[in-house]
């Protein structure tokens, strides 16, 4: 019996997750020639004059696919009867196969499953790339039998090239799109994207404005060379998916070098010399006129100004908070990794178009990646030390614009300590009158003070031996008067002491005594010395 250790589990498990990638990227590679098939069989059934049957239209698919991984085509039915090579790549349809190889190798990694098992990432790497490259290989054996056969040479360059970049990128991606661990080589990856993209952008707009300024010449052109609608529908087709070749050309016009059309021939900024060799074709239609260059040429070179500037911008920001020699570091390699790119679309957006003066048409790769290298070295460098410098400025203000120093707060006020309440007068025993004083009544202000106006009050006469005490006007005035010391009086044991008026109706009809005289208080006369209390003690 044979036993089945983990270890042996996990090597088939990785092997059935391997086949599968292998599987995965034929199936890719199937679809990209399929999309392109049922577009080419579309347009021959709708031509009215077809010159081949079927067999002819796929035949023509599979050398656009291999045309749309930079694959140079050879046309055999030419007017002179001798071949002649075709490698003008339609960027456009390069969208759809590298878009289907990056996302087979990233879903490869990235299974919805958590518990199906996967390859490593190198491992997805080949079998995607690998199945891809063997479904490519029966196209170019097949394509050989038609009239556009793929040429040996560059179907061996191009076509690995274009499957492993693009499943790389697709691994990349599932891994979380890491970077390098050194911060500048990060920061010049970034500056090169920037840069690129920028570049490209401007390409474009300078490209269509070209395009609008000689739209007469385009017109007539497209109306000459279709007269069917099937036919222009074909050439509207064959425009748009060369779009992104106007934009290469005018970036690479932008940088300085130009484009060739044909041998001998280039167009510049500085202007168009040679004789070229144009075909009849609406995007060429924008080409700039012959003789040399005016403002609106010299107005290109802003398009790659920009881009270095952006380039050096990104660097700049990126690598701040280190020392200048490393921002030196990464605006260099920036400026080289963008110079590699361009001169690869370069490259793949123009080549031949046929034999003889057509042998060389559009941008030459190495002159355009040389001066994206130039222009990232001349003005991206500066601009990333310039940005650098700004960020870790220190700002310093003029004496006189210099702010006043802020005031310091002021401390919080201290509640004021409750006013010490001063102790009551000692009174003084006022002397016995010799007639029994008389006291008014203050004026009542309610209207129940009103009636006791009318009457006089009645004088109040002090105890034997004690001082007199003052009448109380309501006590004593009117028909409310009452003897204080008489102990039928209810008011009589009432302790005046501390006590306030009630403004609006009083709970008791007395009024307050004056507090500086201080309580009334009963006292006795002092008792001689040498005597004894009642009780003899």
């Amino acid at each position: 019996m044979t036993h089945l250790t983990e270890h042996s589990l996990v090597q088939g498990g990785r092997s059935a997750a391997f086949a599968t990638a292998c599987v995965r990227g034929g199936v890719a590679a199937g679809l990209g020639v399929g999309a392109l098939a049922v577009l080419v069989i579309a347009v021959w059934i709708s031509s009215p004059f077809p010159d081949s049957g079927a067999g002819g239209a796929l035949h023509v698919a599979a050398g656009l696919w291999l045309l749309a991984h930079g694959v140079d085509l050879v046309r055999t039915d030419t007017l002179s009867g001798l071949p002649a090579p075709l490698g003008v790549v339609p960027l456009l349809t390069a969208v759809l196969p590298v878009w289907l190889v990056f996302r087979t190798a990233r879903s490869t990694l990235d299974p919805a499953d958590s518990t199906r098992p996967r390859p490593s990432p190198a491992g997805a790497l080949g079998a995607v790339s690998g199945g891809y490259l063997l479904v490519a290989a029966v196209i170019v054996v097949y394509s050989a039998s038609g009239p556009l056969p793929a040429d040996l040479v560059t179907a061996g360059l191009w076509l690995p090239a274009v499957a492993v970049g693009a499943a790389g990128a697709g691994v990349w991606t599932a891994l979380g799109r890491p970077l390098p661990g050194r911060e500048e080589t990060a920061a010049a990856l970034r500056g090169a994207g920037t840069g690129l993209l920028t570049l490209l952008a401007g390409g474009a707009v300078l490209a269509g404005t070209a395009l609008v300024w000689r739209a007469g010449a385009a017109r007539v052109s497209y109306e000459g060379l279709a007269g069917e609608w099937s036919g222009r529908v074909t050439l509207a087709l064959l425009v748009l998916v060369l779009l992104p070749n106007a934009a290469v050309w005018a970036a690479a016009y932008g940088l300085g070098p130009g484009f060739a059309l044909g041998t001998g021939a280039s167009a510049t900024p500085l202007g168009l010399t040679g004789d070229p060799a144009v075909p009849p074709f609406p995007l060429l239609a924008a080409l700039p006129p012959e003789g040399p260059g005016g403002w609106p040429q010299w107005a290109a070179a802003a398009v790659p100004l920009v881009a270095a500037v952006a380039l050096g911008r990104s660097v700049g920001r990126s690598t701040g908070t280190g020392e200048a020699r490393e921002t030196a570091l990464a605006a260099l390699g920036a400026a080289w990794a963008s110079g590699a790119a361009v001169a690869v679309l370069a490259g793949a957006a123009g080549g031949p178009l046929g034999s003889g003066r057509l042998l060389a048409f559009g941008p030459v790769w190495w002159q355009a990646g040389a001066a994206a290298v130039l222009w990232g070295v001349g003005v991206g460098l500066p601009t990333a030390l310039a940005v650098r410098a700004w960020g870790r400025r220190v700002p310093r203000v003029k004496h006189s614009e210099a702010p006043e120093p802020p005031k310091p707060p002021k401390p919080p006020k201290q509640p004021k300590p409750p006013k010490a309440t001063k102790p009551p007068k000692a009174t003084k025993q006022p002397e016995a009158p010799e007639q029994p004083e008389v006291v008014e009544p203050p004026k009542a202000s309610r209207w129940w003070r009103k009636r006791k106006e009318s009457r006089p009050p009645e004088p109040v006469l002090a105890a034997s031996g004690a001082a007199p005490k003052p009448a109380d006007p309501l006590r004593h005035g009117g028909d409310f008067a009452l003897d204080p010391f008489d102990p039928l009086d209810p008011l009589a044991s009432f302790d005046d002491e501390g006590y306030e008026p009630y403004d609006y109706l009083p709970a008791s009809w007395e009024t307050p005594r004056d507090r500086s005289e201080g309580p009334a208080r009963h006292t006795e006369p002092p008792r001689p010395s040498g005597t004894t209390g009642a009780d003899g003690t």
